[in-house]
């Protein structure tokens, strides 16, 4: 790999600079942001011709060389991210190649929406994502042709300006919006909704409709996540349960008597670390739970010694960050569908699969990992469901809104060794007795169907 120079970037203006700085100390963060000014990336040349140049300042000259360059909502500028991000949008990003052809495409979601800065980082991660990505795909020689690249937008006022004009007008109220908010109200809190019935449920109608009941909760902690199993005519319902005093959930089942009526929620399973998701299913003759835990880097499978109450740790299915890992099989083979966080951005955005012959392994990585980058639609939301045609349907979280702010159901068009297809995700139509206004995740087993949400909880309340 060679690094060459090229005089004429694009500096960015005193003022976005000025403040990310003032970010990164009221967010108490020590390290440098991918979005801080580098006094040079130290120049390298190489010893052979060049197969692929990557034009990351924008304004390389033109050359034989295959070139890929980026687009920030159809900007060649990456401080139309940081305007974006302080304008309360999430940017697009375009891999352009030869300036003709999108050959690449990234929607990264924000996690932090009140900061200017740390958005516009997890947006710069997802631009290394993608350049990855295309580069990969480039010398395996499955580069896609590509479409049209974009008409440029009008230029209208200087970036400098636009970027003051946004910080100031939109991203420094959200920042005090969200301080006033932290100081009255929890940072976070889920509640379940649950419902038993015959009839069609919301993967096959896209309605969530109504009966539907709230798990209560005590308020010092919530339940999110929620994944129902029924066994020996029984219903159980496996949710992540956070105390927000130490800010680490652990898994509690909840059971339900024969008359639908859920009992008191007990702690089954806790790590050291954070532990969500608690897909639970039969196979093999056992039962399993595979949740998520990212902050341990392993995807652990753990088998019931003694349902529902004793789980041990079986083996590690996958390394990283992997979030929300949802099974599947399908064509002889078993699927995981996830995310993945690569070190750094957001842990929402990045789809990512594997397969292996049997639960155990081994599990490999699909060949086009990452699937895609999507914000709408790359972060499972529940087990896959089939309807009454036969289709499968994927719950997928729609991050538009923000974390948890809705949820979409994607079809599965095609998967294999080659190839992983999916379709738009159609957005669930919210309207019914759910009484909160966003729904994060969709499970059912048997006549339960559950769902859960964000809710709006006072510090020092139960309310």
């Amino acid at each position: 790999m060679a690094v060459l120079h090229q005089p004429g970037s694009e500096r960015w203006p005193i003022a976005a600079n000025a403040a990310f700085a003032l970010e990164q100390r009221l967010f108490r963060r020590h390290h440098p942001n991918l979005g801080a000014p580098l006094r040079e990336i130290q120049a390298r040349s190489a010893s052979r011709p060049a197969a692929l140049r990557l034009d990351l300042a924008g304004n390389a000259a033109t050359s034989e060389v295959p070139t890929v360059g980026l687009l920030f909502d159809g900007s060649r500028s990456d401080l139309a991210a940081a305007i974006a991000v302080a304008a309360g949008r999430l940017p697009v990003i375009e891999a352009v190649l030869d300036g003709k052809t999108v050959v690449g495409r990234a929607r990264p979601m924000v996690d932090k929406r009140e900061s200017a800065a740390l958005g516009t980082e997890d947006v710069l991660a997802r631009a290394i994502t993608l350049v990855v990505s295309v580069a990969r795909a480039f010398a395996e020689g499955r580069l896609s042709k590509g479409e049209r690249m974009p008409d440029a937008p009008a230029r209208g006022e200087a970036a400098a300006t636009r970027f003051a004009s946004a910080y100031l007008g939109s991203a420094l109220p959200r920042l005090g919006q969200e301080v006033i908010r932290r100081a009255r109200f929890r940072h976070a809190h889920w509640r379940v909704g649950y419902r038993f019935t015959d009839a069609p449920g919301v993967a096959e109608t896209g309605r969530l409709g109504s009966g539907w009941s709230v798990l209560p909760d005590p308020g010092d902690h919530f339940y999110a996540d929620p994944f129902p199993f029924r066994w020996h005519g029984r219903s159980f319902l496996f949710v992540e349960d956070y105390p927000h005093a130490t800010g680490k959930a652990v898994i509690s089942v909840v059971p339900f008597d024969a008359g639908g009526v859920p009992g008191q929620p007990r702690v089954v399973l806790e790590e050291p670390h954070h532990l969500s998701y608690p897909q639970v299913f039969e196979r093999d003759g056992a039962i399993w739970m595979l949740p998520e835990a990212s902050g341990s880097r392993r995807l652990t499978l753990y088998r019931a010694e003694d349902f529902p109450n004793r789980w041990v740790a079986e083996t590690v299915l996958v390394e990283g960050e992997i979030s929300d890992a949802t099974l599947l099989e399908h064509g002889g083979l078993l699927w995981l569908f996830a995310t993945d966080r690569d070190g750094h951005g957001s842990t929402s955005d990045t789809l990512v699969v594997f397969s292996a012959p049997a639960l155990a392994g081994p599990w490999k990585a699909h060949p086009m990992n990452p699937i895609l980058i999507d914000h709408r639609m790359a972060r499972p939301g529940g087990a896959f469901a089939r309807d009454a045609k036969g289709r499968l349907f994927l719950p997928v979280q729609d991050g538009t809104l923000g974390y948890g702010g809705g949820l979409g159901l994607s079809e599965l068009f095609e998967l294999d060794q080659r190839t992983v297809r999916l379709s738009a995700p159609r957005l669930i139509d919210t309207e019914g007795d759910w009484p909160y206004p966003k729904i994060h995740t969709l499970n059912r087993s048997g006549g339960l169907e559950v769902i859960d949400g964000i809710v709006a909880v006072r510090k020092r309340s139960g309310n």
